[in-house]
């Protein structure tokens, strides 16, 4: 098959188009054709040489994909050859097959063309586990995450809508902030030309967002925890702003706030496999009756990854950019 590979970190001229061996499904993996693939910020980071994958991953980047299934390995049973899925990945969905634990697979929504399926997988993971599993956002709060046309943004403004949140948003562009008002954010706030600590406290009375989704990380963290409500939850899951950041615990303490900060790459099998089952159980529902859709930006040959990655890190994408495989015809 074809992968793309990173012989030397790099810019984008790193990811190379090139032939490798076909991968083989071990005991409760099953071998996906892939059709698409999506690209994260975290693929960039690999392609930098800043992030490995985890020990046994496919060296190839790529946390998503859609396809069809061409072979089971052991074990794995609910699943037949043939059956349109969409897939977490620890790696690997920059290629042409790539082997998924079962636990990781989820069957294409109604309604969701195969190539969008694969703009799906992580961010709805992704934004399931941090706001709903982990922070408990409720109907009635308000709700604020930071890059709201990213693809983790597009995303979460349509689950927290959905739940009856009320939501805030952070974005760079008028353009931008028109897309998240269009998924149903309430509260639209221009980071260049706003203070986000402001606006919130103003939007909600001094009262502050019960949940905030960030994506910034050591940047944001004080102004993060000054715009928290009394009992808030903030949920750290990038570091495009640093990684290292003072916390003033005294904050924290008057507001009985709290901070997590997760990743999803690197977790055990068992807890991937029950976030995945959670997000079929909540999410698919809310995407087969069209509530909730993927936003994409668009679509390029997985063979022209370098350009892909040249628009996610020019921050002129609104949702998710897609790889599409050539057996996509």
């Amino acid at each position: 098959m074809h992968a793309i590979t990173i012989p030397e970190p790099g810019g984008p001229e790193a990811l190379v188009w090139a032939e490798v061996p076909d991968p083989v499904p071990g005991d409760g993996e099953v071998l996906v054709e892939v059709v698409a693939g999506a690209v994260n910020r975290a693929d960039v980071l690999q392609r930098q040489g800043f992030y490995d994958p985890p020990p046994g991953a496919s060296p190839y980047p790529g946390l998503e994909c859609a396809g069809r299934i061409a072979a089971l390995g052991p074990g794995v049973t609910g699943w037949a050859v043939g059956d349109e899925v969409c897939a977490l990945l620890s790696g690997g969905g920059y290629a042409e097959k790539v082997a998924v634990p079962a636990g990781q697979l989820l069957p294409v929504p109604e309604g969701v063309d195969l190539v969008e399926a694969a703009a799906l997988p992580e961010v709805t993971a992704t934004v399931w586990s941090n706001v709903f599993m982990v922070s408990h956002l409720r109907p009635g709060e308000t709700f604020l995450v930071h890059g709201g046309s990213s693809g983790i943004g597009t995303m979460a403004i349509q689950l927290a809508k959905a739940v009856g949140a009320r939501v805030a948003v952070t974005a760079g562009s008028p353009e931008k902030l028109a897309r998240c008002a269009e998924l149903g954010a309430d509260i639209l706030i221009n980071y260049r030309e706003q203070d986000f600590v402001e606006e919130i406290r103003e939007n909600t009375a001094g009262a502050g967002a019960d949940v905030i989704l960030d994506i910034v990380g050591a940047k944001y963290l004080e102004r993060n925890v000054q715009a928290l409500a009394v009992n808030g939850r903030l949920a750290i899951i990038g570091l495009q702003g640093g990684a290292k950041g003072e916390l003033n615990l005294g904050a924290l303490l008057t507001k009985r706030a709290a901070v997590t900060a997760t990743s999803l790459r690197g977790r055990p099998l068992q807890e991937k496999a029950a976030i995945v089952a959670a997000v079929r159980e909540h999410v698919w529902p809310l995407i087969g009756g069209g509530v909730v859709k993927p936003v994409v930006d668009r679509a390029l040959p997985m063979a022209d990854a370098a350009e892909a990655h040249r628009v996610l890190e020019s921050s002129a994408h609104i949702g998710k950019v897609l790889l599409v495989a050539p057996s996509a015809g």
